[in-house]
C-alpha cells in the first residue's frame, strides 16, 4: 500500500486532469478517462470515497453528452444532468488504484440523452483490475444563450434495431418515475442543533438525521454559472455517511444509490441544504433519504426551492472491513413509520430482483 501512495503521490500534478478525450477519432458517443486515486480521496474506512466515484462518474457523463450535443454544429448547449438513476457499489476502490471511467451514449430522445458510465479500478502494482461501479445517467442540452430553453438532441446512429428499442422502453420508465416523485418537491427535513440532539434516543431518526450548509462558489459550478451535478452528488454522499455513521457509531460505506433526481438548476451564489435522515434499517443496510434544498439569497425575489432528492443504502463495517450487523432503528411517529414501511417495499422488490437475476444465471 505504501508503494500504491507513493506513486500516487509522485502522479499526483498528471492524474488530477482524468479525462483524455474520445476513446477513437470523431466518434462523440464514447469517452473514457483515468485518474489515480489519492490519501485525500479517501473515507474514514481508508477506501475511496463513495461521493468522489459518484463526481467522477457525472463528470464522464457530462463531458460525453455535451459533446454529442454540439457534434452537429448547431447552436451552442451544454448538458446538464437531470437524473441519475440507481447505482451500486460492486466492490471497493483503494488509495493509489487507477480509475477508469468508461463512458457511452445508448440512447437519445428528442431533449434527452442516456448515458452509460463504468468505472474499473486498477492496481498498478499487480494489474489487477475490478468493476466498482455501473450507472445510469440522463441528460438534457440546455441553449448558452438561454439556459432556461431545453434544444434538441442530435439523434444517436445505433448499430442493431433493438437497442433503439430497448433505449426506449428504459426513457419511457425513467420519464414515469420523474414523475411519480414531484411529490418529494414539498417533503420538508427540520435540522437539527447539536443541543437538541442530546435530548433525542440513540437510533430514533431524530438522533442521526444531519444537515450541510454550503455556500455556491465558482468552483463548484460550470462557466455557465450552474453548480455541476457532481458536486451536488458528493455533499450528498457525504451527509447521507454522517447519518449512517451516527447510528452505527461504525464505519460505514455507500452500498447503492437509488435514482437521483435533480428538479431545478441551482445558480452560483445560491445557499444550499443538504439534509438527510434514515427512513429503514435491515440486519445489514441502512437507506438514509437526502433532499437539497436551494436558497438563492442574492435573489430577492425567488423563493426557497427544492433542487434534488434521493435514497443512499450504506452498510456497516468493522476495522478490518468485515460487515456488521446493523441497529435497527426506532420508529417513533405514524410518519416515520410510514416510510419506514416505504423503505422496507423498495428493499425487498431491490432484494427479488437481485434474486431474480441470480436465478437467470445458467448454472
Amino acid at each position: 500500500m505504501k508503494k500504491l501512495w507513493a506513486l500516487a503521490l509522485a502522479s499526483r500534478a498528471s492524474s488530477r486532469a482524468h479525462t483524455v478525450g474520445p476513446a477513437s477519432g470523431p466518434d462523440h458517443s464514447r469517452h473514457t478517462g483515468r485518474r489515480i486515486m489519492l490519501p485525500d480521496d479517501a473515507n474514514v474506512a481508508g477506501n475511496v470515497h463513495g461521493g468522489t466515484i459518484l463526481k467522477m462518474i457525472e463528470e464522464a457523463g457530462a463531458i460525453i453528452s455535451t459533446r454529442h450535443c454540439n457534434s452537429k454544429h448547431r447552436e451552442s448547449c451544454v448538458a446538464a444532468l437531470a437524473r441519475v438513476e440507481r447505482t451500486d457499489f460492486l466492490s471497493p476502490m483503494n488509495i493509489g488504484e487507477v480509475a477508469h471511467v468508461s463512458a457511452e451514449i445508448t440512447y437519445t430522445s428528442k431533449h434527452s440523452v442516456e448515458v452509460q458510465v463504468t468505472v474499473t479500478s486498477e492496481n498498478i502494482i499487480t494489474g489487477v483490475k475490478k468493476v466498482t461501479n455501473k450507472a445510469t445517467l440522463w441528460y438534457v442540452p440546455l441553449s448558452l444563450s438561454n439556459v432556461e430553453r431545453v434544444l434538441e438532441v442530435p439523434p444517436l446512429v445505433y448499430v442493431r434495431k433493438d437497442q433503439e428499442v430497448e433505449g426506449r422502453k428504459r426513457y419511457e420508465a425513467q420519464k414515469l418515475e420523474r414523475m411519480e416523485t414531484t411529490w418529494k418537491t414539498s417533503d420538508t427535513i427540520q435540522p437539527v442543533l447539536n443541543t437538541d440532539r442530546q435530548t433525542k434516543e440513540p437510533y430514533t431518526i431524530g438522533y442521526s438525521q444531519s444537515s450541510l450548509i454550503h455556500l455556491l462558489g465558482p468552483s463548484d459550478c460550470s462557466l455557465q454559472g450552474f453548480v455541476h451535478g457532481g458536486v451536488t452528488m458528493k455533499l450528498m454522499d457525504e451527509v447521507a455517511g454522517i447519518v449512517a455513521a451516527r447510528h452505527c457509531k461504525t464505519n460505514i460505506v455507500t452500498a447503492s444509490v437509488d435514482a437521483i433526481n435533480f428538479h431545478k438548476k441551482i445558480k452560483k451564489g445560491c445557499v444550499i441544504t443538504i439534509s438527510g435522515r434514515l427512513t429503514f434499517t435491515s440486519n445489514k443496510s441502512m437507506e438514509i433519504e437526502v433532499l437539497v434544498d436551494a436558497d438563492p439569497i442574492v435573489d430577492h425575489s425567488a423563493e426557497r426551492f427544492r433542487a434534488a432528492s434521493a435514497f443512499f443504502t450504506y452498510v456497516s463495517l468493522s476495522k478490518d472491513g468485515k460487515t456488521l450487523p446493523v441497529p435497527p432503528l426506532l420508529v417513533e411517529t405514524e410518519e416515520e413509520k410510514k416510510r419506514f414501511e416505504e423503505g422496507k417495499a423498495r428493499y425487498l422488490q431491490m432484494k427479488a430482483k437481485r434474486q431474480a437475476q441470480l436465478d437467470a444465471i445458467p448454472h
